[in-house]
């Protein structure tokens, strides 16, 4: 625990609190000092935090592959190179099992989306005290070290997914053969308002239920975590050693599914019924 005058609550509250940038209706422009004035500042909010390590992971990401894909070699690879072909097979394995139609853009997006996730994901790995006390000594009051426990980062790729399945619809089947798969579908004309209903819900549902998943699972994880931390010393070890180990399971699966749904939508984007 950080200091013998902080209770529990405002522990909790500490490390579950984002460090946001934002227009208070108080105190103006700037970063939020409690919780507070985070929650007060509304929807047009930063969390500079989430925008700073979802960024950095991406570019981390992206700066290695390239590394890789640079200098490749036919001769015996390294450990890197042998990590990174291992992981592209494994995704392409699962594109082709799933997403059968041409689409360029699919195996690179999948790959993407599990490694990166993956990466955001591993932040929960991290002591909770380490980064959050480092950044307290250099007057940053909050500091969530784990993107995909922030709601709003999970939503965002939700969306962009969403994006993705309703342009491949409407370029796949044009905007009549979306419409009216909306409309005609699953009990023919008759039943028209009925099956805009249940095709409406149920395209809705595809985002929501991808950002709820991997944020609850996350969060939940975190909170863990942190619950633990609160524990004396010797007991913290006992128990945060094996949750971590099977948190490894966590962290990697929530990025597996995410990507599989994700290779699922877009073929059932691609698929005129």
């Amino acid at each position: 625990m950080a200091s013998g005058t902080v209770t529990s609550s405002e522990y909790i509250s500490h490390h579950l609190t984002n460090l946001t940038f934002g227009n208070h209706p108080e105190n103006g422009l700037g970063f939020a000092h409690t919780a507070v004035e985070a929650a007060e500042m509304g929807f047009w909010a930063i969390n500079v935090d989430t925008m700073l390590w979802s960024i950095g992971l991406g570019v981390l990401f992206t700066w290695l592959f390239s590394k890789v894909a640079k200098s490749v070699t036919a001769g015996v690879p390294g450990n890197t190179q042998n990590f990174v072909e291992t992981l592209i097979e494994f995704v392409e394995e699962n594109v082709n099992s799933i997403f059968h139609h041409k689409n360029a853009l699919i195996a690179p997006l999948a790959l993407t989306i599990f490694v990166w996730i993956f990466l955001m994901n591993t932040m929960d790995l991290v002591p909770v005290d380490w980064i959050p006390y480092i950044a307290g000594q250099m007057g940053i009051h909050f500091m969530k070290v784990v993107p995909t426990t922030d709601i709003n980062a999970t939503m965002g790729m939700a969306l962009s997914v969403f994006g993705l399945i309703l342009y491949y619809s409407i370029k796949m089947k044009g905007i009549g053969g979306f419409l009216g798969e909306l409309a005609f579908q699953p009990l023919g004309k008759w039943m028209l308002p009925f099956n805009l209903f249940l095709e409406i819900v149920g395209l809705l549902a595809k985002p929501i239920s991808l950002a709820l998943r991997l944020f609850g699972n996350m969060y939940a994880g975190e909170m863990i975590f942190i619950l633990i931390a609160l524990l004396p010393f010797w007991i913290q070890w006992v128990l945060s050693v094996p949750w971590a180990i099977f948190h490894i399971l966590v962290i990697t699966l929530q990025a597996f599914i995410f990507m599989v749904l994700t290779i699922v939508y877009m073929a059932m984007a691609h698929e005129e019924h």
